[in-house]
């Protein structure tokens, strides 16, 4: 039978085959809140009484050009661990859990085995943080992206007990900062990167290994003493790397003093830094340098909280502006 719109560029079947290929990944990261399955039209989550007055968080962020150095590599098993990272660890910088999930992926031709390997990604990425993936897009869009190129979005509501909420108000000076290491670059500075590391000549399989290291999730370390009280404030360090987001927690009147000797950087960001030439306060506007979180932590419980959360001590927070690096 005749299929103009197949003939036109949307196939429906393939996108009928790639439901059925996800629905086993969706069911892996269930819990007990989620009504129903795939295939309605809005995912159903009950918050019920786990929370005595709560208030919702809600984030939404994409892989951004990493995505261009998994298409040239044909590896997309990693990319959905970065987007829901990229969006849970926002929404846990207010102190919040991560509900439910939900993905956005847009192709001018639908490849149902890279669709499906982006989605197992996803499927990991919401076990790890232990949110539940309830729903999502695929859109076959001919015309508006080139063949074998894919974009992907996420969304996540995330759950904080009002008393719990993480703000600057919380944060004071004096509190201790305690970063988290990061696996790589994340999903950040990747349109420098390729251009310094990969656009030129293709490096080393090490290298391509490290630039595809997928996004660290910090949920399950980080939420319970955030819920303790020993967390007075968190960033995320995304794009703007350690000069741009540290400053997002604190409150008019105080600045953030960071020892870049107090955490060893991991060799990729030696490896651009040479490649570019670029100048420290460079890279730290850039990059990450090793830190994918930043904790603002209560000075009594900041060994123990570092020791909890696999962390290093890297600063404090004190009368001033802005972040200084000593």
């Amino acid at each position: 039978m005749a299929d103009a719109y197949r003939d036109a560029g949307v196939d429906i079947d393939a996108g009928e085959a790639l439901v059925r290929r996800i629905a086993p990944m969706a069911k892996s990261t269930h819990r007990s809140e989620v009504l129903g399955g795939l295939g309605g039209f809005g995912g159903l989550f009950a918050l019920g009484k786990s929370y005595d007055d709560p208030v919702l968080v809600s984030g939404a962020d994409g892989v951004g050009t990493k995505l261009l150095l998994a298409e040239r590599l044909g590896r997309f098993d990693t990319v959905g661990i970065d987007l829901v990272a990229m969006c849970v660890n926002d929404v846990l910088c207010s102190g919040a859990e991560p509900l439910f999930f939900l993905d956005y992926l847009a192709t001018g031709k639908l490849n149902v085995e890279q669709a499906a390997a982006v989605v197992s990604g996803i499927a990991e990425g919401c076990r790890q943080a232990g949110c539940a993936l309830i729903g999502g897009e695929t859109a076959e869009m001919p015309g508006m992206y080139a063949p074998g190129r894919v974009d992907v979005a996420g969304f996540v509501v995330g759950c904080v007990e009002r008393s719990n909420i993480l703000s600057p108000e919380r944060v004071e000076a004096g509190d201790i900062l305690v970063g988290l290491p990061s696996t790589g670059l994340h999903s950040n500075g990747y349109s420098l990167a390729r251009k310094l590391l990969v656009d030129i000549d293709m490096p080393d399989p090490g290298i391509l290994d490290a630039l595809m290291t997928p996004t660290a999730i910090y949920v399950d370390r980080v939420l319970p003493h955030m819920r303790s009280g020993d967390v007075h404030g968190a960033a995320h360090i995304t794009g703007g790397g350690l000069t741009n987001n540290v400053p997002r927690m604190l409150p008019p009147g105080l600045g953030a003093v960071i020892n870049s000797t107090s955490w060893q950087r991991p060799p990729l960001f030696e490896r651009l830094q040479h490649a570019g030439g670029l100048s420290d306060a460079e890279m730290y506007r850039t990059f990450n340098m090793g830190i994918g979180m930043v904790l603002c932590v209560r000075p009594e419980a900041a060994e123990r909280v570092a020791t909890a959360v696999a962390g290093n001590i890297i600063g404090h927070v004190h009368v001033g502006q802005a972040v200084t690096f000593a």
